[in-house]
């Protein structure tokens, strides 16, 4: 299928699917709980999330240079934010359009570029684990995905620090279908992705993963406030927010669509929001921290020059 059917046959289930979503929750309901909306905290709001933005082009940044790839910091930001406009799309196409981008503008090989693009989701998932841990304990329910994920993180750290374990787990993904097309890339990214997770480098991209994700977890905050939703503490915010992301995360569906806005309801739910309430404020979150990337990201791809994703070789 080609990409541009991809993406209108993505987006038009998606807005079918946020549809659905409204009609479950009875439109006029949802219409009088958006009209109760405080628009003060609205500038506030898009200034946060820009500026968490700013704080991952930040850390795509340096991990660039890390991994001595040197380009302009204009292009860079170009590149970076034009990756959001694709994270609509199923398998990380969006995140993988940042090292096309680099490969046709700068000449720069995908081998050398990939492990980035791989690194920012291993510091997306350190960032949300180290966030969710000073609030952990307020939301039993996210105990148990938060430990699955620290468990997963451990081992993974524990591949990337031996070459023969990491070996052998990449002759592991090679004889599993879904995987196997991952085990060449992944096999010959290990230097890489060894060099990014060391040093200053792992000091610096965990703490801007950890300011990222505060950054987020003040915007969920921030909207429940202007919902007047005033009896629910900011530790008891942070792990039921990062629970959703980590379950959406596992979906492994563009932007967790779907599981992330089912289960932040549910979660909202048990802490007391009414369900109808809890709806709206979910639909709204998700508006202000994904589609707002997105809308940015397809302009600033369009700023860019746009791009054919093709295969190519790398030299």
């Amino acid at each position: 299928m080609k990409l541009g059917n991809k993406i209108i046959l993505v987006v038009i289930s998606i807005i079918g699917f946020y549809a659905g979503f409204l009609i479950i929750s009875d439109l006029a309901t949802i219409s009088d709980k958006i009209s109760n909306f405080n628009t003060n905290f609205i500038p506030l709001i898009f200034l946060l999330v820009t500026t968490g933005m700013l704080v991952l082009f930040l850390r795509w940044h340096l991990l660039l240079r890390n991994a001595k790839i040197f380009i302009p910091a204009k292009d860079s930001f170009l590149i970076y934010t034009a990756g959001f406009s694709l994270s609509i799309i199923p398998g990380k196409v969006g995140e993988l359009l940042k090292s096309q981008l680099l490969k046709s503008k700068f000449n720069i090989p995908r081998t050398k570029t990939v492990p980035v693009v791989l690194l920012e989701q291993l510091y997306n998932v350190i960032g949300i684990i180290i966030i969710s841990f000073f609030g952990i304990w307020y939301f039993q329910l996210g105990v148990y995905v938060f430990s699955f994920f620290l468990i997963a993180l451990i081992v993974v750290l524990a591949l990337i620090s031996s070459r023969r374990l990491f070996d052998k787990a990449i002759q592991f993904l090679g004889k599993r279908k879904f995987t196997s097309k991952f085990a060449t890339p992944l096999s010959s990214s290990y230097d890489s992705i060894k060099d990014g997770t060391r040093g200053r480098i792992l000091l610096f991209s965990s703490g801007l993963s950890v300011i990222f994700w505060f950054i987020e977890s003040v915007t969920v905050f921030l909207i429940l406030m202007a919902f007047g939703i005033n009896d629910i503490e900011f530790l008891n915010v942070i792990p039921t927010y990062t629970t959703s992301i980590l379950l959406g995360i596992l979906s492994f569906l563009p932007l967790g669509v779907g599981v992330v806005e089912g289960s932040l309801v549910g979660f909202f739910s048990l802490l007391g929001i009414e369900t109808s309430l809890a709806f709206t404020a979910v639909i709204i979150i998700r508006l202000f921290t994904r589609w707002y990337p997105v809308s940015f990201g397809f302009i600033m791809l369009k700023i860019s020059g746009g791009l054919k994703l093709r295969e190519t070789n790398d030299t």
